[in-house]
């Protein structure tokens, strides 16, 4: 088959009347080095900073690898590309227009940042000589240095003055941005680059001499010392963080697990790592640590951190000190640090501190225990799905079991979901069942997350499902055209509290402490008086909508419905809602216990 049969997507917005040349202008140049970086699509807004190199994609590229996703906003634009990366590890372009269309994509990089997702973010300004820009409008498009908006929380930036120096920053880029620990990069090109003609073409590169394979291997010693340990222990602990999505990787990581007999801990805020229902799987995945995890740890002998998020605050919160058991904590993390942003987090005690990714340092270990058999078999306990219909208001529980019944036997990857999800709810048995959290905390990422994952999934054979709170989808609605317009299958299901929740919770622990009215924790958090008609909102965009779902005995019809849109191709929206509240573990948490 050719592309356009394999992939929808390329058979829309082709460009007619094209005629093959050579690069004539410095927009050529750097089209054609984003086709040699092997980039499929670019999410973006369009804008006249880079409208240069938006005509080289289009009429000197063919609008073909990248081939541009058009998004309504350019936060959705790195949404996408980093729910894109959190499927396939690897990076999407992005393109947003001067320092405006960066300032609208900050939270979404910060986001991306945190969550060590990759993608080559291309931005533009000027013309940086004054002499050739236009009266007021390129004016308020040119900063003196337009990264520093996002310095802090990118990997590296660069804004070359040249058309070979661009080749050279975008192929620097793509290194960067994709080895470990990944994250986003920013490349600014002048517009007056953009638009100006190439004197000579220039000259044959091959891009993979420009990006070679760095070795993030554990050393020999390293390993033994771990393996030691490990092998000595009584109660080994594996708390398993950031690790990779392959099916190869999923596999070492349980047999390594069994063949220590080792207790293994999860966390919701990233990509599932190890499967829920194992024998040896301790407690529920969360954003923080349940007592089962915290008991865990306090018991450990030797406790094995695979790139753990938190690992100091999480050991912090289950000791109220250093653990008395050895802590061998395997990350590159560290690399990335700096005084701006704290997304280092509490400083962790480490008898030994492996700078190494996580594959690599599990394929060692695998390596030197060989042929070694786990001491016996461990058990997957089947998940327990009991679904009744909810009587009185829908809990988010309710919604958990009926799109589970609804999805019947198909997989389901989970994309996303809500501040209220409850993991107990939801098995998760591979490395595509759940991709984890938005990273840095930036509401509206919800839609965006889904609609890049969905897009990695297609043709997969999974069900694409989300599950988003009110205001995360309203911040992010409009990221719903995009997918649409692009024939990404995708279901999301708004678990809608019709409240700024979070913040619910937070004025009630204020009212408590102050010995003020509980009462009124509601005022400026309810989304209500007129409720928003979410479904509407999703059928403007030409998605299919349902909803509001409001009574328990239309949940399950109304999620088979659209479980069946879902496996037609269509872009779905359900609208339910749900009683507030959290699990008790996150209620606690964010009430600062």
């Amino acid at each position: 088959m050719d592309d356009q049969q394999q992939d929808p997507i390329a058979g829309l917005e082709r460009p007619a009347s094209l005629v093959p040349e050579q690069a004539r202008f410095g927009s050529d140049a750097i089209a054609e080095t984003l086709q040699s970086l092997d980039l499929k699509y670019i999410a973006l807004n369009p804008g006249a900073s880079y409208r240069g190199l938006h005509d080289s994609l289009v009429n000197h590229l063919g609008n073909v690898n990248p081939q541009m996703i058009l998004c309504l906003h350019e936060e959705h634009a790195v949404s996408i590309a980093h729910g894109w990366a959190k499927v396939t590890g690897t990076a999407m372009g992005v393109a947003v227009h001067s320092n405006v269309g960066l300032m609208h994509a900050t939270m979404a990089i910060f986001n991306a940042w945190c969550d060590r997702m990759p993608m080559v973010i291309l931005g533009a300004t000027g013309p940086v000589d004054a002499a050739h820009r236009r009266p007021w409008i390129d004016w308020i498009h040119t900063a003196a240095d337009q990264g520093a908006l996002i310095r802090n929380y990118t990997k590296w930036d660069n804004q070359p003055a040249s058309a070979a120096a661009a080749r050279e920053a975008l192929l620097r880029a793509k290194w960067m941005a994709t080895t470990a620990p990944c994250g986003p990069v920013y490349v600014n090109l002048d517009a007056g680059l953009q638009e100006s003609k190439l004197d000579a073409p220039l000259p044959p590169l091959d891009p993979a001499r420009y990006m070679p394979t760095i070795s993030t291997a554990p050393s020999a010693a390293d390993v033994a010392t771990a393996l030691g340990w490990l092998r000595e222990a009584k109660a080994p602990l594996i708390l398993m963080g950031r690790v990779g999505r392959s099916q190869a990787e999923w596999d070492a990581r349980v047999r390594l697990v069994e063949i220590l007999g080792a207790r293994v801990a999860t966390d919701n805020k990233v990509a599932s790592a190890f499967p829920t229902e194992h024998e040896l799987h301790l407690g529920v995945p969360g954003s923080f640590a349940d007592k089962d995890v915290a008991a865990a740890i306090r018991e450990a002998d030797v406790i094995l951190s695979l790139d753990w998020v938190d690992l100091g605050g999480t050991l912090h919160a289950a000791c109220g000190a250093a653990p008395a058991g050895r802590v061998i904590q395997v990350s590159l993390d560290h690399v990335l640090h700096n005084g701006w942003s704290m997304d280092h987090y509490a400083l962790p005690p480490a008898d030994l501190m492996i700078a190494s990714d996580v594959a690599p340092m599990v394929s060692a270990l695998l390596e030197q225990l060989g042929e070694a058999k786990p001491a016996r078999s461990y058990a997957i306990q089947p998940h327990e799905l009991n679904y009744s219909v909810p009587t009185g208001q829908i809990h988010i529980n309710d919604v958990s079991a009926a799109i589970q019944v609804a999805a019947g036997e198909d997989p389901i990857s989970l994309l996303h979901v809500s501040l209220s999800w409850n993991a107990a709810t939801w098995p998760v048995s591979g490395p595509l069942d759940y991709f984890g959290g938005d990273g840095g905390g930036g509401i509206g990422a919800g839609p965006g997350h889904s609609i890049g994952a969905a897009l990695a999934l297609r043709g997969s054979g999974r069900l694409p499902i989300a599950v988003c709170g009110d205001g995360d989808f309203m911040m992010g609605s409009t990221a719903i055209w995009t997918a649409v317009h692009y024939q990404i299958p995708v279901l999301i299901v708004v678990a809608n509290n019709q409240s700024f929740y979070n913040d619910e919770v937070h004025q009630e622990r204020m009212a408590r402490l102050r010995n003020r009215p509980v009462e009124n924790k509601w005022i400026g958090q309810r989304v209500s008086e007129p409720g928003i008609d979410i479904g509407a909102i999703a059928g403007a965009q030409g998605a299919v909508g349902f909803g509001p779902v409001e009574k328990g005995e239309d949940l399950l019809p109304v999620l088979q419905q659209a479980i069946a849109a879902l496996r037609e191709g269509h872009v779905v929206v359900v609208d339910v809602r749900i009683a507030t509240g959290y699990t008790p573990a996150m209620n606690a948490a964010l009430v600062g216990r």
